[in-house]
């Protein structure tokens, strides 16, 4: 990378196990975490056009192989992590504009401060508006781009650009860009009704209540591992496939929610994807259904 005067910081050969929420995997051979968008532009403006490059949030759906990866990860969370409210659209919607490194559960409360109903179940989302946004993340029979008006996105060229949510193609956990698979989101206006703060903020209560209840929040995990299959849940497939409490080496298939992986504490990325391969090979042979990931794989093993 040509010499350039930056204002975030910028290391190098360092391990994704403090990045990702399973807290396990390789060695990234450089990490950047920008001061603001400004910044990130000027980075990505000096960066080898043939450099591989992966922005990361909260790191909630993203495992390093063993091996680690040559490549530029970029951290957006938490200095890229501006929230506010924008003045209201035509018919009294209210809309708010958040930046990619935003926590979800932060999103959630700020709206809910603001007496906006409709962003509750961000709350339940463990990871940043950029990865909710790029993932169509959701919970609870809600999903993120139901809520987007337009979104910022940036270039290799570090180029800031403002989407419309009709440049997108959104299904279900997927989103893809009409313009370019390398523009990445850097921010989101949503559109949100008028509400009662203190309802919306019983809401979010209840949201997090049931998701402490249901999910294993006290060991590393990912979140969702698998979509659920049209018409069924993943973790019900895995479950009567009798791997529900399963391990190899450090990693568990959740006796709480099996379709969570937990690192009990020594797991390595080898350990998590061995288990992954196996809740799949065993759902396509018991029922003929093919799991579809959440979470993203990337790296080289262990040599």
């Amino acid at each position: 990378m040509a010499e350039v005067s930056l204002r975030g910081r910028l290391e190098h050969d360092v391990s994704m196990s403090r990045y990702v929420s399973w807290r396990a995997g390789g060695v990234a051979r450089r990490v950047y975490e920008p001061a603001d968008l400004a910044d990130l532009s000027i980075f990505l403006r000096h960066l080898p056009s043939n450099e591989a490059i992966w922005m990361l949030g909260l790191g909630s759906n993203l495992l390093v192989r063993d091996g680690g990866i040559d490549a530029t990860i970029i951290s957006m969370h938490p200095s890229v992590g501006e929230v506010k409210r924008l003045p209201d659209a035509p018919g009294g919607y209210g809309r708010v504009y958040a930046q990619a490194g935003v926590a979800s559960p932060k999103m959630a409360r700020f709206c809910a401060k603001q007496g906006l109903s409709g962003a509750a179940f961000l709350a339940g989302i463990p990871g940043t508006v950029g990865g909710a946004l790029a993932m169509n993340a959701g919970c609870f029979g809600s999903q993120m781009w139901e809520i987007v008006s337009e979104v910022e996105t940036i270039n290799r060229q570090g180029q800031l650009q403002r989407r419309d949510k009709s440049a997108f193609e959104v299904g279900y956990r997927s989103v893809q860009s009409l313009f370019s698979d390398e523009e990445w989101f850097t921010g989101v206006v949503v559109m949100l009704v008028e509400g009662d703060s203190e309802k919306s903020r019983q809401e979010i209560r209840e949201l997090l209540a049931k998701r402490i209840k249901t999910q294993p929040l006290d060991f590393p995990n990912a979140g969702s591992v698998f979509r659920n299959p049209p018409g069924d849940y993943a973790a019900r497939l895995i479950e009567a496939c009798g791997l529900k409490g399963y391990e190899i080496g450090g990693a568990q298939v959740s006796c709480k929610h099996a379709n969570f992986i937990i690192n009990k504490g020594d797991a390595t990325a080898a350990d998590i994807e061995a288990l992954i391969g196996l809740m799949e090979e065993k759902v396509l042979k018991q029922f003929g259904i093919r799991l579809v990931r959440e979470v993203r794989i990337i790296g080289v093993g262990a040599t």
